[in-house]
């Protein structure tokens, strides 16, 4: 399968520098801040292993500058709660697990450029395990998040698999990032892979698990944005791969949730932008996912205040995974979109919430007591 139309490879792309970037005229793709200026040390201004910001901060640089060389080694150290991870420009070509006892966790990329840290791995779903076996859907991702508490800023999260490097594998699910845990914020972060990417779960059925993505970008093909979790996305950049390896639309699904039928909110997207490398109408907004690990889902998407561009079939914007299940008896919902891939031209097929249901639809209603916006001002 090709890497998107862009002149670099997926794998280039993924480690490209800011400055190159930009002069490729790449960073219109996801929310990207200015580098902090002056600050001196691989660290930036966040310290460094003789100078910490506090007690409970561990500095990691693949070039040994820091506590530790890997972010795995980096978070089997911070046993306990409210620890610090500081990241060093580089890439971390690693698998990362971060068990739920390391509450109130924060990963911080140093330079406040996602594109200078990056964790990236490639196992997928059919990959064999060296034990026997394969991988899974779960076990294929770079990273998996279980505290509660966790915090993400300006790093990149990716799963550089390809389908066309591994023809005998059917199992093509590759996951960049699982995150299951009760009040995870990203925030100015970049999920990359092609099908599943990014893996908004929760640690039981029972969880209704918290999520909080702004400022993101995520690319992807094949249910690249899926699981069960409350997530809100707002001010997020989501975009469609293009593909050779498929004969006609639709290309994928933009999302796939698969919310548990006792859950009040499932995934929230506001003030967001759908674009796409692919031709126009290639792609569905989403699809239902009922897995066999909980038939009674219900799954729950809410998209509003969004620009939808061409690569969205606007005149079919959704579809059902299984006949089981059709979208129609989902929760799907739309409100004050724009763009081509937004046009409503069959009413039944763009399901519509009023003004006065849209006052539910909110990030503060989908979040509840928990303020992530508060939290990130305090970093």
């Amino acid at each position: 399968m090709p890497s998107p139309q862009l002149p670099l490879s997926r794998r280039g792309f993924l480690t490209v520098s800011a400055g190159a970037a930009a002069a490729l005229g790449l960073v219109g793709l996801g929310t990207v801040p200015a580098r902090a200026a002056g600050a001196p040390g691989p660290f930036g201004r966040y310290g460094s292993p003789a100078r910490r910001l506090t007690p409970q901060t561990l500095y990691v640089d693949p070039q040994g500058r820091g506590d530790f060389i890997s972010v795995q080694a980096a978070v089997t150290a911070a046993t306990g709660t409210g620890r610090t991870l500081v990241l060093a420009p580089g890439t971390y070509r690693e698998t990362v697990t971060v068990d739920a006892t390391r509450t109130e966790m924060t990963w911080i990329g140093a330079t406040e450029n996602p594109r200078d840290v990056v964790i990236v791995y490639d196992n997928a779903a059919g990959t064999p395990k060296p034990g026997g076996g394969t991988y899974g859907t779960t076990g294929s991702a770079t990273v998996t998040v279980q505290p509660a508490g966790f915090t993400a800023r300006w790093i990149t999260f990716a799963n550089d698999w390809l389908r066309a490097d591994h023809p005998g594998i059917s199992g093509t699910q590759a996951v960049a990032i699982k995150v299951q845990g009760d009040r995870s914020a990203f925030l100015h972060c970049r999920f990359l892979g092609h099908q599943d990417t990014l893996y908004a779960d929760s640690m039981a059925l029972t969880a209704f698990a918290r999520q909080y993505y702004a400022h993101c970008y995520v690319e992807g093909d094949v249910d690249f944005v899926f699981g069960r979790a409350t997530a809100v996305y707002e001010h997020c950049h989501f975009r469609t791969l293009d593909r050779t390896d498929v004969p006609a639309p639709p290309y994928g699904f933009v999302f796939a949730p698969s919310t548990a039928v006792a859950n009040p909110r499932g995934y929230l997207v506001v003030r967001g932008h759908v674009s796409s490398a692919a031709p126009d109408t290639a792609y569905k907004l989403a699809r239902p996912w009922v897995p066999g690990s909980d038939t009674t889902a219900r799954p729950m998407l809410t998209v509003r205040d969004t620009w939808l561009g061409p690569g969205i079939d606007a005149v079919a914007p959704y579809t059902t995974m299984s006949d089981a299940y059709p979208w129609q008896s989902m929760r799907f919902a739309e409100y004050r979109n724009t763009g081509p891939g937004a046009v409503i031209t069959v009413p039944a097929d763009r399901p519509q919430l009023t003004p006065a249901e849209a006052v539910r639809y909110t990030p503060a209603a989908y979040l509840g007591d928990w303020n992530p916006r508060h939290h990130s001002r305090s970093l």
